[in-house]
């Protein structure tokens, strides 16, 4: 197969995929009730997501489960307590730290273990639980799909743009694909998925310019997600974060604008 072929194979299926699965999500997520159902798609993804960024960095087995089950401890904690998630981040850092100790006869590399997996426990399931947070919210079905609406129409449009337009580098050494012209299609992107949500929901005090406004935000924010989990990718050595969905690559590529732009909106509806 040459590049081009293969390049090809893997357009189809990033799109055959992408329309199978979407009429189910939105299904999920329109009609089940977010106790347990959202919380619980959420939580796979978290564990999911947490599993392939432990893989990407090599983390230990005597780390890596350990590392998994105190994330996910964390992601229920910042959901459904988040009065005790204080009490939950010095407990697991803890059992980490301890774990390190024991299970290790040489100091060596200890930095090099610890950091990923404490590392995770934020980047993937502290930020993936604001959209728990955003869902139980006030209007917070609509802001759900004002979410996901944006982030995707962001995605899209900065995959075209950046493909058939893009000339202008972005950020090279982190990721030598992404383009201004990329950039510049994902905040127009994002704009343009939360007028459309707003116009279907017509979401209470969400006038079109609010609406824009926000989008440019989640669009700004999705690029920043990309680039992100592109330098952990760079300093991992690795293209994808596994080759779990096809087309797409892992869950952790598919979910790193939401880990940025999710906080941003639900900071935005909250204090905003």
């Amino acid at each position: 197969m040459t590049r081009k072929q293969g390049k090809n194979s893997s357009f189809v299926k990033r799109h055959v995929v992408g329309a199978l699965a979407l009429p189910v999500f939105v299904a999920y997520v329109y009609y089940l009730p977010p106790w347990p159902w959202f919380l619980t798609l959420l939580a796979v993804v978290a564990v999911t997501a947490l599993w392939e960024f432990y893989a990407m960095f090599r983390v230990p087995v005597k780390l890596y489960l350990p590392g998994i089950m105190i994330g996910a401890a964390l992601f229920y904690l910042s959901c459904r307590h988040p009065d005790q998630f204080f009490y939950g981040v010095f407990s697991g850092l803890c059992a980490l730290l301890l774990l390190r100790l024991v299970l290790s006869s040489s100091p060596s590399g200890a930095m090099s273990e610890i950091g990923p997996v404490a590392t995770g426990f934020f980047y993937v399931a502290v930020f993936l639980s604001y959209q728990w947070l955003l869902r139980t919210g006030k209007n917070g079905l609509e802001y759900i799909f004002l979410l996901y609406v944006s982030v995707w129409l962001s995605d899209s449009m900065a995959y075209y743009v950046g493909t058939y337009m893009g000339r202008l580098k972005l950020c090279p050494s982190i990721s030598p694909n992404k383009t201004v012209e990329g950039a510049v299609g994902s905040v127009a992107g994002g704009a343009l998925g939360a007028v459309i949500v707003n116009n279907i929901f017509l979401i209470p005090g969400l006038s079109v310019q609010r609406a824009a406004a926000i989008g440019v935000i989640l669009g700004t924010a999705a690029v920043a997600g990309d680039l992100i989990e592109s330098m952990f990718k760079r300093d991992a050595g690795v293209k994808d974060s596994s080759n779990l969905i096809p087309g797409h690559g892992g869950v952790l590529d598919k979910i790193d604008g939401f880990l940025v732009a999710g906080p941003a909106l639900y900071f935005i509806v909250r204090y905003f």
